[in-house]
């Protein structure tokens, strides 16, 4: 089926039965296809069923097997660099034969021939940092529009949630990368977390249709999904909720006393404690609408970024270790994501837990730890929100918040931690909960956690999409060189390139190359990128006021002192006028300050490179007025 097909009140029969398919053949239903033509010369390609690719409505041959895992294993990373490791081992299973690179680059080359055609955008298959990318539209790949009507319905009405998520339901042909392909194992691994963020869906548009009155409806669609998923507690509970609703009270609690054995069979556990208090509510045959929404877990995350650009890998990253980490005995029940003010580390961290939606059912916060001027929060009123946010009574000191976090599987964001003060009493001691903590600094007086790194800068390519994406894709492409000006002055970061397209979206009359223009000079550089209430300067200027007065002054001798890119400890000896014993010490206290970054990797001091972030190097060269380095010697 093609999106736009669902509506509210009806089932999703399409993540039951394969609607959508033919019959003889269990491809794509020519029929669904010939009634949606896509517009001329388009690309539609499909993984939410058989991996197709189609033309002006004509499916295009594909290749041999090999051929094919590639062009699975790019689609699954749409938009995002696919290392040539990951694609070997996709193809190979981890025993690649002596050729494997040259074969490799072969079914790129075919993969890219027949993607060929006259895009005014560059090839769609692009050779990137030791890797491939192949770019790909929302409106193009069928998995990229279900994830983006998925996280249209999170925060909706119940009528337009269950609508939104019909439509997402509906895009489904049946096992997602189906056929051969599951005989890569990389691949069916991807297909069971499709697998798995399919049923969570349908599970989301249960629990809306239910909201909005539709018990029978339910009961149809997850009559088959009960049966294929017994132990999934979300969706036994929808699944007696609905029974209930349809006046089938007795079916309900006969539903929950079979789930009950079950699970004592099988795992030697009891229904968690929604599932109970669901269990209570129908046998006391309360079906008020405020013990049903009581049940529902708190989702309060700000919007996901529907332009959100680049950064793959880390993104890739973080949800993997965020799905790992909800094992109930892991060790490190906490991720630190740090970097420098304007790196993106809030974006990715939403992001992330947009994604994240079937892995956490007990609900997904973000809290902010400053207030709208900066300043750090009171560690009482923090606590305060999270027990209104998660709907608790009675004590909320950090004991009785860390109680509810270890029983609840539940994911935190903590945003821009100030200190370890601030986030210490926060952190859980174990159990199910999981805090996703985002901070400038390194917070080294935390443990144990996982720690990851800041993206890096963003590409050219990145940025432009990002620019073009805010300021207006036909005014990019008319004049490209002053656009790459644009976002090179603006140094990669995510937070300049957009404040950057903001402004170019209401300056509609501004040439871009007028904009570049004022962005030529470095020190007119942070003037500019101001839109309404967002200035990156006084971002900038919060991170640098609470930095001791030495770090200051500190940075901004490395400011004027170093050239713009990559420096060493001779450079940064001789800019700050000590010894290099003296100046890794002043560099590793930026460093945990998060004013200045060092690449991964262990390599000694002598050895290491270290960098001013471009905007923190701007700002360094404005704030302070440098007294005079004595001369080395």
């Amino acid at each position: 089926m093609v999106a736009g097909q669902g509506r509210a009140g009806a089932s999703p029969s399409a993540f039951v039965t394969g609607r959508g398919r033919d019959a003889a053949t269990g491809g794509p239903d020519p029929g669904a296809l010939a009634r949606h033509p896509a517009p001329p010369g388009t690309l539609g390609f499909s993984v939410l069923g058989p991996l197709t690719v189609h033309r002006d409505g004509r499916a295009l041959p594909l290749g041999p097997f090999k051929q094919r895992i590639v062009l699975a294993t790019l689609l699954g990373s749409a938009n995002a660099p696919v290392s040539v490791d990951a694609l070997t081992d996709a193809v190979w299973q981890g025993e690649p034969p002596r050729t494997a690179r040259k074969n490799l680059q072969v079914y790129v080359s075919a993969v890219r021939a027949l993607l060929a055609e006259d895009d005014p955008d560059g090839p769609r298959l692009t050779h990137t940092g030791g890797g491939y990318a192949l770019r790909v539209a929302e409106d193009e790949l069928d998995l990229l529009r279900f994830r983006s009507l998925v996280r249209a319905a999170e925060g909706q009405e119940p009528r337009r949630a269950a609508r939104l998520l019909c439509r997402a339901l509906d895009l489904w042909q049946g096992p997602p990368l189906g056929g051969d392909l599951r005989r890569s194992p990389r691949l069916a691994e991807e297909a069971e977390r499709l697998e798995l963020s399919r049923l969570a869906a349908c599970e989301s548009w249960a629990e809306a249709e239910l909201e909005r009155g539709g018990g029978p409806a339910v009961v149809d669609g997850l009559r088959g999904l009960i049966e294929r998923h017994p132990l999934r507690e979300r969706l036994r509970s929808a699944w007696m909720r609905a029974l209930s609703a349809s006046g089938r009270r007795a079916e309900a609690l006969a539903a929950y006393d079979d789930y009950r054995q079950l699970l004592a069979r099988e795992l030697g556990l009891e229904p968690g404690g929604a599932m109970a208090a669901r269990y209570r509510t129908i046998l006391a045959g309360d079906g008020r609408t405020r013990a049903v929404a009581a049940a529902r877990p708190p989702v309060v995350l700000p919007p996901d970024l529907a332009d959100f650009t680049g950064h793959g890998g880390e993104l890739g990253s973080l949800v993997s270790l965020l799905r790992s980490d909800g094992r109930e005995d892991a060790a490190a029940p906490a991720v630190l994501l740090s970097g420098p003010a304007g790196s993106g580390k809030t974006a990715l961290a939403v992001r992330a837990a947009h994604l994240l939606g079937d892995r956490f059912a007990d609900g997904r916060l973000f809290v902010p730890l400053r207030d709208a001027d900066g300043r750090p929060r009171p560690l009482p009123a923090v606590l305060a929100e999270l027990a209104e946010r998660t709907g608790r009574v009675g004590p909320s000191g950090p004991g009785a918040w860390r109680e509810w976090l270890a029983a609840h599987r539940a994911l935190v964001i903590l945003d821009d931690a100030p200190d370890e003060a601030a986030v210490r009493p926060l952190l859980p001691c174990g159990g199910r909960g999981r805090v996703l903590l985002t901070a400038r600094g390194q917070l080294g007086g935390l443990g144990p956690l996982h720690r990851v790194a800041a993206p890096p800068p963003l590409g050219a390519a990145d940025s432009l999409r990002l620019l073009a994406g805010l300021a207006g894709e036909d005014r990019v492409r008319a004049d490209r060189d002053a656009a790459l000006r644009i976002v090179r002055a603006c140094g990669g970061s995510p937070l300049a390139v957009r404040v950057s397209g903001m402004r170019l979206a209401v300056l509609r009359r501004v040439p871009l190359r007028e904009f570049a223009d004022r962005l030529a000079d470095p020190a007119g550089v942070l003037d500019e990128l101001v839109s309404g209430d967002v200035s990156v300067r006084l971002l900038l200027a919060r991170g640098w006021e609470e930095l001791p007065k030495e770090r200051g002054r500190d940075a901004a001798r490395l400011a004027a002192g170093t050239d713009e890119g990559p420096f060493g400890l001779a450079d940064a000896s001789a800019a700050l006028g000590c010894d290099e014993r003296h100046a890794v010490r002043v560099v590793e206290a930026l460093i945990d300050a998060g004013m200045v970054t060092s690449p991964r990797g262990e390599v000694t001091a002598q050895a290491a490179r270290y960098e001013l972030p471009h905007l923190i190097r701007l700002y360094a060269r404005d704030r302070e007025v440098l007294t005079p380095v004595p001369a080395s010697g």
